[in-house]
């Protein structure tokens, strides 16, 4: 069974039950995804009160290729003194989720994997998003915004995997003509 979503050009989004066939269109994203779990008889959570002004709600994990759990101990640290407003969680690996200040999503991210790589000597390489594919959203901080932290976390740490080095990507991003 798979639920999929969709954001129409005129701001509504589109959710379809791939396994009943139901779908429905609302201006509300989180009333189509109420719906949609309802149908699938699956429990529906509400979305937690907005973080305040500055401030934003992401995750970071830290997926190791192996069989590297929550309990591993070059996580003692973090599960015992977490970032400033980050709570250690277990998803089968190691995340943090955090609510942290930054002007932005990502200088939020960048902050705390860079306070946690000092602090601990942790990578955290990925925002944990399923499928980066399903881009439904605009701004600089919302879930478009995690998604793109979430592809260059992967990227860098994949990056380093194969050799490369800050250099070769830096060439890459320049090529693109990004301003």
């Amino acid at each position: 069974m798979g639920l999929s979503f969709h954001r129409n050009p005129d701001g509504s989004t589109t959710g379809r039950n791939e396994s009943t066939g139901f779908a429905v269109t609302h201006v509300d994203a989180e009333e189509v995804k109420r719906l949609l779990y309802e149908d699938a008889g699956w429990e529906y959570t509400p979305p937690p009160p907005p973080v305040p002004p500055g401030f934003h709600r992401f995750s970071l994990v830290h997926d190791a290729f192996g069989h590297v759990g929550f309990g591993d101990e070059r996580y003692g640290g973090l599960r015992t003194d977490p970032p400033e407003g980050c709570v250690p969680v277990d998803r089968g690996c190691f995340a943090l989720e955090c609510e942290r200040p930054g002007k932005t999503l990502l200088d939020a991210v960048a902050g705390t994997v860079s306070e946690v790589r000092r602090r601990y000597g942790v990578v955290m390489n990925s925002l944990g998003i399923e499928k980066p594919q399903e881009w439904f959203d605009v701004g600089k901080n919302g879930y478009a915004a995690e998604i793109l932290a979430h592809l260059w976390l992967m990227a860098a740490d994949r990056a380093r995997l194969l050799g490369y080095g800050r250099k070769d990507l830096v060439r890459l991003l320049d090529a693109t003509g990004i301003e």
